[in-house]
C-alpha cells in the first residue's frame, strides 16, 4: 500500500480515537530457528517523550506504570503498516504482549507462516527497525507551562489509561505523519482548553470588580 494511502487509512483512525506510537523492534537468536523471534516495546513506563513540535508549542507524553490495568488486550495482532496480514497473534499463543518494570514488551514468533519468514527476515537484516502500535485512551492528565517571556507553550500528557489495544505492527517507515496528527489535536484541544479557562477567570474577576465597584458607589450615598 502506498505510503499516501496508509497516513489517509491512519488519519480515519485517529479522528475516531485510535492513536500510534512508534517503538523499536528487533530480530532474537534463536534455539529453535523454526521460531523466528522478534521482540520490542511498545512503550516505556514514565519516561517522557517528545511527542511533536511546532513553532510555539511541544508536546510531551510519558505513560504511566499503572495505564495498562484493566487494558483489553483479548485478541492483538502483529501486522505491517496496521493493514492486511496478520503475522501473529495472540490467540494462537504466537504473539505475547507482557507489561514489566520497563515498560509493555512485545514478542511474536514469524515462523508459522511465508510472509512472517520474509517479515524476520526483513528485520533481521536491518530493514525493517520500526514499530507503530494503535491504541485507544481512556484517561489522561495535562500539565501545561507557558513561557511569559516567548508565549511559547510546553505540554505534558500524562496516559493513565489505555483501555483497548488493537495491533502492533512492523512499519515501513515510523508512524510521525500519524503521531503528528494525533498531537496537533490533542495539544490544541489542551491550549483552547486552557485559553478558555483563563477566559472564565477574567470574567468572574471582572464581575467581581464591577459589583465591588457598585457597592462603593451606594455607599457613598
Amino acid at each position: 500500500m502506498p505510503n499516501e494511502e496508509i497516513s489517509a487509512v491512519l488519519e480515519v483512525k485517529i479522528r475516531s480515537g485510535r492513536e500510534f506510537r512508534d517503538m523499536e523492534i528487533r530480530a532474537l537468536d534463536n534455539e529453535d530457528p523454526n521460531e523466528m523471534l522478534v521482540e520490542g516495546y511498545a512503550t516505556t513506563f514514565n519516561e517522557p517523550y517528545l511527542l511533536y513540535s511546532e513553532p510555539g508549542y511541544r508536546v510531551f507524553e510519558q505513560v504511566d506504570r499503572n495505564a495498562f490495568e484493566g487494558c483489553d488486550m483479548s485478541d492483538v495482532i502483529l501486522q505491517y503498516d496496521h493493514e492486511g496480514r496478520v503475522f501473529a497473534r495472540m490467540s494462537n499463543g504466537t504473539l505475547t504482549v507482557t507489561p514489566d518494570e520497563h515498560g509493555l514488551k512485545i514478542r511474536a514468533m514469524l515462523g508459522g507462516t511465508e510472509i512472517g519468514r520474509q517479515l524476520y527476515q526483513e528485520i533481521r537484516g536491518g530493514y525493517t527497525t520500526k514499530m507503530s502500535f494503535g491504541f485507544n485512551v481512556e484517561e489522561d492528565t495535562s500539565e501545561i507551562h507557558e513561557n511569559n517571556e516567548t508565549g511559547d507553550v510546553r505540554i505534558l500528557r500524562t496516559i493513565t489509561k489505555i483501555s483497548k489495544l488493537y495491533d502492533v505492527s512492523a512499519v515501513s517507515l515510523p508512524a510521525n505523519p500519524a503521531t503528528a496528527i494525533a498531537a496537533r489535536t490533542y495539544g490544541e484541544g489542551v491550549i483552547a482548553e486552557a485559553k478558555a479557562e483563563r477566559q472564565r477567570a477574567e470574567e468572574v474577576i471582572e464581575a467581581k470588580l464591577k459589583v465591588i465597584t457598585r457597592i462603593r458607589i451606594l455607599s457613598d450615598y
